[in-house]
């Protein structure tokens, strides 16, 4: 069970990682976004995760982004 989402891109910002949750909620993708930059300095990245059946279809949604 714990390797059933599967982290598909990264965006260093809210508005980026934001709308690809968005976008892929909208065609049916479960997605979710998980902050990993860091408190103080906000280095690192917001990384988007799905479920591993979906990682195609949401990585073909979202690459134009």
């Amino acid at each position: 069970m714990e390797n059933e989402w599967v982290s598909i891109a990264g965006y260093p910002d809210d508005v980026k990682s934001q709308l690809a949750v968005e976008r892929l909620l909208t065609n049916g993708v479960d997605a979710v976004a998980v902050d990993k930059r860091d408190r103080i300095y906000r280095i690192g990245e917001i990384e988007i995760f799905v479920h591993r059946d979906n990682v195609l279809i949401a990585k073909e949604i979202i690459k134009d982004l």
